[in-house]
């Protein structure tokens, strides 16, 4: 594949010395675009892609720093070079440090330029090379945030890598607890705003008489000062709206004005202004039902489901339990100052078949609640589990679950634990029935931890 020329753009006046700049420049195989001034200037700058910029630091009818910062504007990394006069020490020192890459004496000496330009765009390709590399490495770990294997959740991260670089406004529709929040802050972090803003915003847990003033703001009022609305600070990056079927009819009108118009009307008749916001919203109803209801406006509706992702509850995707329990533990200990701790298949197992009504939001606080009530350092077993997980009186008795995948060590474990639990604690008893000496169901209480 033949590699691209570098673009040059060259700002200065007419006359022999740009002619021959000009010449030189080609036969060193560069694409070079001419302008006379400032004006012109900035018309290429916003027609192309420009690799780098050689302009006269002050000239008729060219300002270099204003032509530099336009410059940047459109690419942050551009190579450019001024050229100056010898009286403009002071004017040179402020264009290196509004981004030229350097600046350079009249009359121009072309081999040396030549090699400030290599340099500069060595810099330049490797600066932009880097960046793209981080971006990469922030869009893969927001999307594997989204912890699990099963087909269901892949689809969720496919569909977050693919609408994430667009501004297009996304409806997240699921259960509650089985991660919108993570889903938005997913997408907000794979796009090119992540480094704006993400604002939230729970419309049911906001107090209806003020849910227009948390979005909107509120004008200046005696000796209060004025406040941004959410709108407002998201200006820029994205805006994330939890239940937002909760939002007053008002609250909703005005947000589909924001929408349509991108202008924000806010509370108390403060002059408009103009907002680029991306919006995400989420809901565990169907809004088309609602809009069919009357409680839900059908214009702010067709507004958000421009892409819509649902996600699956917990009890839809148990196959990615095991993998959620080892993350969570983790981070759970990280949060608490604790070692991580392991957990025995058995009291996973019990983990894996519960209907988990509350999603992932109620598995977090189960490990929560099992790391920090549990003592010792060994695995976290059945024993710790909360009792609503334990095994019950109306199981069948002496039953003993054993899942598959289980190495040796940790079945005889579960068949040790069972045993004493069945027994009362009655170790004299257990020994017994495990067919051991007391000697061994002591050792092995102690190799396990049971005692």
């Amino acid at each position: 594949m033949a590699r691209t020329r570098p673009c040059v753009l060259v700002v200065e006046r007419e006359g022999e010395a740009v002619r021959a700049l000009t010449a030189f420049l080609r036969q060193h195989d560069f694409e070079v675009v001419v302008a006379h001034d400032g004006e012109s200037a900035g018309a290429v700058l916003d027609k192309r892609r420009v690799d780098a910029l050689l302009c006269a630091l002050r000239a008729p009818r060219i300002e270099g720093l204003a032509v530099l910062a336009h410059a940047r504007a459109r690419r942050a990394g551009v190579c450019a070079v001024l050229f100056a006069d010898a009286p403009d020490v002071e004017l040179a020192v402020e264009a290196v440090r509004r981004g030229a890459w350097d600046v350079r004496s009249h009359p121009i000496h072309h081999e040396r330029l030549l090699a400030t330009l290599e340099r500069g765009l060595e810099h330049q390709a490797l600066v932009e090379r880097v960046e793209r590399m981080s971006g990469e490495l922030d869009r893969r770990r927001s999307v594997d945030a989204l912890v699990g294997g099963s087909r269901a959740i892949e689809r969720v991260r496919e569909q977050v890598r693919q609408i994430a670089p667009t501004r297009s406004s996304v409806l997240l529709v699921g259960e509650q607890g089985t991660g919108r929040s993570v889903v938005a802050r997913a997408i907000h972090h794979a796009s090119p705003r992540r480094e704006e803003r993400f604002v939230w915003l729970d419309a049911a847990a906001t107090p209806a008489e003020t849910l227009e003033a948390e979005l909107f703001g509120e004008p200046a009022d005696g000796d209060r000062p004025a406040r941004a609305g959410r709108i407002e600070l998201a200006d820029g990056g994205t805006l994330f709206v939890d239940n937002v079927e909760a939002l007053t009819e008002r609250a909703q009108l005005r947000l589909f004005r924001v929408l349509h118009d991108r202008v924000l009307d806010r509370t108390g008749g403060a002059a408009p202004s103009r907002v680029d916001v991306r919006m995400l919203a989420a809901t565990t109803l169907e809004l088309g039902d609602e809009v069919r209801a009357g409680r839900f406006r059908e214009d702010l509706y067709y507004r958000l489901d421009v892409v819509r992702i649902t996600l699956p509850a917990l009890r839809e995707r148990r196959e990615d339990i095991p993998l959620l329990v080892e993350h969570l533990l983790r981070q759970v200990a990280r949060e608490h100052g604790r070692r991580p701790r392991r957990i025995t298949r058995g009291a996973l197992e019990r983990l894996r078949r519960h209907a988990w009504p509350g999603n992932v939001s109620e598995l977090v606080r189960t490990l929560e609640g099992m790391v920090v009530s549990s003592k010792g350092r060994g695995p976290l077993d059945v024993s710790a589990l909360p009792d609503a997980l334990r095994p019950t009186a109306d199981e069948p008795a002496g039953r003993l679950e054993i899942a598959v995948g289980m190495t040796l060590a940790e079945a005889e474990r579960e068949l040790f634990e069972a045993t004493l639990r069945h027994t009362g604690g009655n170790k004299v008893r257990a020994a017994a029935m495990l067919g051991v000496g007391l000697r061994t169901l002591y050792r092995k209480l102690e190799q396990f931890r049971l005692g």
